[in-house]
């Protein structure tokens, strides 16, 4: 097809997949998805040194949690002959030299690669910021590569871009000082300058530059954390996106995959720095939780849970589905789920509590609801039929008097879900046993 869209993600396997390369993949993927057009992942391993498989690996696993797929794959490392070719051609048509370079630490001269530039202004238009110039007189006669089977990144890139098809690309707005440097190469070798789209970097709360202090981590982490593919892609692409709203009305922030996609616009990305705002993500990730079915949010707790919980007498996981939706109510990633079983908040629901005198207080009302509770049908112990059996009761004799000891016979704790939606979880048999322990 005529003018289709080529666009490309281009991590380089020199760390853990960030947060930020993450989102530059998912911003192309969704421009990709919405025009009909290709995206090439390519992987910028020239730097030898410090390029490693496990860190390739950790890209691709990434992007396939993500649910990002791609139409070709590539390593530089595997196209180095192509390289050498474009290097000897501009040498032997004296738009770049050998030039001999003295490495000062080592006392010693070392040749390197070096691309002839004129010094002229480079203006294109970004998609994102608009017409962009710079005056190129600053950067010299630079460095392309080392000698001909080492070329630097620049290099290597404005090449496989050529010969990819390569005309879009989008990426993070700390790229845009390497555009000018860029622009000069293709012009170079007879490439078509790519339309560029440059987007906001993703800053720390504080507009500072993110960082692990503020929890900028590589993207796997998050998923050992218990946030959802789905929540962290709706997440990343609300950092320096939104969708527009329709009609006057608000836009919704709990999107999915082909929501977005439908919604994409590059013209509605913001210039500015997007926040990374962690409470927003955990909002994100509580709401897609809530969605799970009861088996799935099983299994999604059973992974965040230790052995303490596990080991507890009435611990199973068919019991633990029927629980999930009170316990998604309040924790939103393991972290959080560790914390409510530190303090206690999941044990109840497998071992009965041993509350003491002092917290439980006046127990003297519970044989009542015991006895009260015990005329409920058990196809009618529902958390509406529970509360409006012992209701008029509470009512009668203070609510507090009657349902604060409730609350703790069946939790052993003075702070808990809804009582009655507690009795309900647990069974009418489980309740009344609770119950008349006092």
């Amino acid at each position: 097809m005529k003018n289709k869209v080529i666009a490309r993600v281009a991590p380089s396997p020199t760390g853990p997949f960030h947060l930020g390369t993450a989102r530059t993949a998912l911003f192309n993927y969704l421009f990709v998805k919405k025009t009909g057009g290709q995206l090439l992942l390519r992987i910028d391993d020239t730097d030898s040194e410090r390029s490693r498989d496990e860190y390739e690996q950790n890209i691709r696993e990434g992007l396939e949690w993500l649910g990002l797929k791609f139409d070709a794959d590539y390593k530089q490392s595997e196209r180095t002959e192509i390289y050498k070719q474009e290097l000897e051609k501009l040498i032997a048509s004296g738009q770049a030299y050998v030039s001999k370079e003295e490495i000062k630490e080592a006392g010693q001269r070392s040749e390197v690669i070096r691309l002839k530039n004129a010094g002229e202004d480079v203006t294109f238009a970004d998609l994102i910021r608009g017409e962009i110039t710079f005056n190129t007189q600053e950067l010299g006669d630079f460095v392309i590569a080392k000698d001909l089977t080492n070329p630097l990144y620049h290099f290597a890139s404005v090449v496989d871009d050529k010969e990819l098809g390569v005309n879009h690309i989008i990426r993070g707005d700390d790229h845009l000082s390497n555009t000018a440097r860029q622009i000069l190469i293709g012009q170079a070798i007879g490439a078509k300058t790519p339309k560029f789209a440059h987007i906001p970097l993703i800053l720390a709360p504080d507009r500072s530059k993110l960082s692990k202090r503020h929890g900028a981590t590589g993207l796997l982490t998050y998923r050992d954390l218990g946030y959802l593919s789905e929540a962290m892609v709706n997440f990343l692409a609300l950092l320096g996106w939104s969708p527009q709203a329709k009609g006057g009305a608000e836009a919704d922030d709990v999107l999915s995959l082909p929501e977005i996609i439908e919604l994409f616009d590059l013209a509605d990305v913001q210039k500015s720095g997007a926040v990374f705002d962690v409470e927003k993500l955990n909002s994100l990730n509580r709401e897609y939780l809530k969605k799970l079915m009861p088996e799935l949010a099983a299994g999604w707790l059973a992974k965040g849970l230790t052995d303490t919980t596990k080991n507890l007498t009435d611990y199973d996981e068919a019991k633990l589905a029927n629980i999930a939706p009170v316990i998604l109510e309040r924790v939103s990633n393991y972290d959080e789920l560790r914390e409510a079983e530190e303090v206690g908040e999941l044990k109840f629901w497998f071992e009965a509590p041993t509350p003491d005198d002092e917290l439980i207080k006046n127990k003297a009302h519970l044989p009542k609801l015991a006895e009260l509770l015990e005329k409920v049908n058990e196809s009618d112990w529902t958390t509406e039929n529970i509360k409006n059996t012992v209701w008029d009761f509470a009512t009668e004799t203070g609510r507090g008097e009657v349902l604060w000891p409730m609350r703790v016979a069946l939790t052993g704790l003075p702070k808990s879900p809804d009582p009655f939606l507690v009795a309900e979880k647990l069974g009418k048999a489980e309740t009344l046993t609770r119950l008349s322990k006092f």
